[in-house]
């Protein structure tokens, strides 16, 4: 899903030579397979055996990117952070019997109200300082009741009611706490006996300062009931959040204002992965920044997609963006 942002970082190359540019500083490109194809693949892999290939001050990624609505550009959102992904799987098993004599002791009922009190909970609210920064700025793009709360919340993280207008939003609530949601679901192996097993998967999103220690003690003491056992069967990967270093997000300013005047630059925490979770866990800050803006890009759809006018002014920027960053004068 990033074949443009590829195209582009080697055009910016290809071109920088053509005119003969001498950067002050190492430009490196990195075309792998992504964060979806497993941690033996693409920057997992270099990490681990040629890191001396992308040791690097800073880098510069996908998942970030300008947000439009009714083809008026919204904002240019540069992603800092991003949730750290960890799987627990919960299994209820039991000596089952006959269905024509049912027991109260039954796997499945024991697992659903297991998941009934979690599809109740909710994580309380933590800003960090890139979700600060996000609230901040998204707040003077938005009206009314959805402002106040996020100016609220700002001030006051523990504000409760500010809390709930957000959590309406399921983009608002995923950047105010940590998340876990049922995800797949097994039981049983026949329509007249008893289950002698029951399973779940349920699927964590971590705030980066988060622990998967404390979100497994959570679960424990939430569900409480022994007869339900709780294993992480993937473990979250520690990513702390990039700094917001005004060098890096002055510039992204300054030619944001330069191309497009007025869209402001959002700092943004993904709750989804990109393979920026392998550069930050390594001590590599990253950035997801590109200058491409979307609109209803049906994202990991068979028919993904930009405009070709997003493509050219987001190779533009990016051009723009790595000339100043590696030219003189810039530390």
């Amino acid at each position: 899903d990033d074949k443009d942002e590829g195209v582009i970082h080697l055009v910016i190359l290809l071109r920088m030579k053509a005119e003969g540019y001498v950067p002050e500083r190492d430009i490196i490109v990195a075309l792998t397979a992504d964060e979806e194809s497993g941690p033996h693949r693409g920057v997992p892999w270099l990490l681990a055996n040629r890191p001396d290939l992308i040791d690097a001050e800073y880098a510069l990624n996908e998942g970030g990117g300008g947000r439009m609505a009714g083809g008026v550009r919204i904002s240019h959102d540069i992603q800092a952070s991003e949730k750290m992904f960890v799987n627990f799987e919960l299994e209820v098993t039991n000596p089952g019997g006959h269905s024509s004599v049912p027991v109260p002791d039954n796997a499945i009922y024991h697992l659903a109200e297991a998941l009934s009190k979690l599809s109740a909970y909710r994580f309380p609210v933590r800003l960090n300082e890139v979700t600060r920064a996000y609230f901040s700025r998204v707040a003077n793009l938005v009206e009314g009741e959805t402002a106040a709360a996020m100016r609220t919340i700002v001030a006051n993280p523990a504000d409760s009611r500010a809390a709930a207008v957000l959590a309406a939003s399921p983009m608002y609530n995923s950047q105010l706490r940590t998340t876990c949601v049922a995800t797949m679901l097994t039981g049983g192996h026949a329509t007249n006996a008893l289950p002698q097993r029951a399973r779940a998967n349920v699927n964590c999103r971590l705030l980066p300062d988060d622990d998967q220690a404390g979100v497994h003690a959570t679960l424990d003491s939430l569900i409480a009931n022994p007869k339900v056992t709780i294993r992480a069967v993937r473990n979250a990967l520690p990513s702390p959040a990039s700094p917001l270093t005004p060098t890096l997000l002055d510039v992204i300013e300054a030619l944001t204002e330069e191309m497009w005047p007025g869209v402001p630059v959002v700092p943004s925490m993904s709750t989804g992965g990109t393979d920026s979770q392998f550069l930050r866990s390594a001590g590599i800050p990253a950035y997801g920044v590109s200058g491409l803006f979307y609109e209803n890009p049906n994202a990991h759809g068979m028919n993904e997609r930009i405009s070709a006018r997003a493509f050219y002014e987001g190779l533009e920027f990016m051009y723009r963006l790595v000339r100043r960053l590696t030219g003189p004068g810039v530390t």
